[in-house]
């Protein structure tokens, strides 16, 4: 495998875009069409959203990132604050998000 695109489904383009946006700290890396933005979080790892209505609000995906603090920190002066955090047994963090149809992002790292 060369390359990992894994998709969302949202109700609105635009809507979900900015709020992906303040989450991942900058604009998609393209528009392929009308109904998909597509973020780059990783070197040939993508994040795309995708306009499918039926579907919204039912998508889930973990990022891990080498300082989760430092992500959290960054993402809220961008004004997203996360639902829930939690601290498995290994002490791996797992923080989740919300976007705006209520698809489920973590966002995990290792301890403080």
């Amino acid at each position: 495998m060369t390359d990992l695109f894994a998709g969302l489904p949202v109700a609105d383009l635009a809507r979900a875009a900015s709020w992906y946006e303040a989450l991942l700290g900058g604009p998609p890396a393209f528009y392929p069409n009308d109904v998909e933005a597509v973020f780059e979080v990783v070197e040939h790892g993508y994040l795309y959203i995708e306009v499918k209505p039926d579907h919204a609000g039912r998508g889930f995906l973990t990022l891990f990132v080498e300082d989760l603090d430092a992500r959290l920190a960054a993402i809220a002066d961008r004004g997203l604050r996360p639902e829930s955090q939690e601290t498995y047994g290994n002490g791996v963090r797992k923080t989740i998000f919300r976007d705006p149809d209520g698809n489920e992002i973590g966002l995990g790292g290792g301890s403080a």
